[in-house]
């Protein structure tokens, strides 16, 4: 059976809040976001720094609920600052048949990253 690498879901646009090379390592993303994205703590996500044009994959950890929390960590805190909007994905391992009934969960947030609708 055909199996393809599909988005299954992402945080639109979201803010970097800050970034911190201290760190072990990933991204931390508000509990809030993740869970409406349909991202578990600790699953691997791409991340799109729309002001830089880098990309990269790491995992993301939870923040504290409602606060809008994006914090790029450790190397990845090269990679971005405070203010640069992100596009966090996610991606799943589908079998050709289910694609065609397969809608990827999409969160759109405003500059505070809190979720508002699309458009």
């Amino acid at each position: 059976m055909m199996m393809r690498w599909m988005c299954k879901s992402k945080i639109h646009r979201a803010t970097v809040t800050e970034a911190n090379l201290g760190y072990e390592g990933s991204i931390t993303v508000d509990s809030d976001l993740l869970k409406l994205a349909n991202i578990v703590p600790y699953e691997m996500v791409q991340v799109y720094n729309l002001n830089n044009g880098q990309r990269f994959e790491t995992y993301a950890i939870p923040g504290a609920k409602g606060k809008g929390d994006i914090c790029l960590n450790g190397a990845a805190a090269r990679l971005g600052m405070a203010g640069d909007k992100v596009i966090i994905v996610s991606t799943a391992f589908l079998e050709e048949p289910k694609i065609s009934s397969f809608t990827p969960t999409v969160v759109f947030v405003n500059e505070k990253n809190r979720p508002v609708p699309k458009g």
